[in-house]
């Protein structure tokens, strides 16, 4: 994920989005803009996880389902 640079907030259909979350998945009903979430909150997991790389967006819906 890219470091935002500019936190100005932002809104999308009249939701705003997460102040200070970045995500690149542009393919989620949530993603706005360059980068931008605006699901209200989000859950990331799983609560086993021992690395970055073991975690995920619980939250991600995908634009087609």
């Amino acid at each position: 994920m890219n470091e935002r640079k500019n936190y100005n907030e932002c809104s999308h259909e009249g939701t705003k989005c997460i102040k200070g979350v970045v995500c690149d998945v542009k393919n989620c009903v949530y993603h706005a803009g360059e980068n931008d979430c605006y699901a209200g909150t989000i859950s990331v997991g799983p609560r086993e996880a021992s690395c970055s790389a073991n975690t995920n967006c619980a939250t991600f819906k995908p634009k087609e389902c």
